[in-house]
């Protein structure tokens, strides 16, 4: 069993919020990429909550900006886990780290099929 895992209760919860802000600062401080992706969060979910004409589009518009983020940190954490075990060039690391690239090019590709539609469904 793992020592670190013996919290539980309130406690257990308070602690894991605050290392989800500590995850979040590290992204926000260490990966331009996520930083880039929540300056147009920041931009993009007011103008969901504008452009959505009900809550399901709303919905859909605002989750497909988080997804974004979500995919990112999600890759971000994958190239520091490969990075901490080694530098050396591998094709197994850099397809891990390819194919984590690609899940965050699928989510951006998502999040703009979804604004498309959802706008373009306003004039056709």
């Amino acid at each position: 069993m793992n020592p670190h895992k013996g919290r539980t209760g309130l406690d257990r919860l308070v602690r894991a919020f605050g290392y989800s802000l500590q995850g979040l600062r590290a992204a926000f401080a260490g990966e331009s990429a996520f930083r880039q992706e929540v300056a147009a969060a920041i931009v993009l979910m007011p103008l969901a909550l504008w452009f959505g004409e009900n809550g399901l589009e709303r919905a859909l518009l605002m989750s497909s900006i988080w997804l974004v983020l979500i995919v990112e940190l999600l890759n971000s954490a994958l190239e520091a886990a490969i990075d901490r075990i080694s530098f050396d060039l591998h094709e197994l690391s850099k397809r891990a780290k390819d194919m984590g690239s690609a899940a965050v090019l699928l989510s951006l590709a998502l999040a703009a099929s979804v604004w498309i539609v959802v706008l373009a469904s306003r004039w056709l």
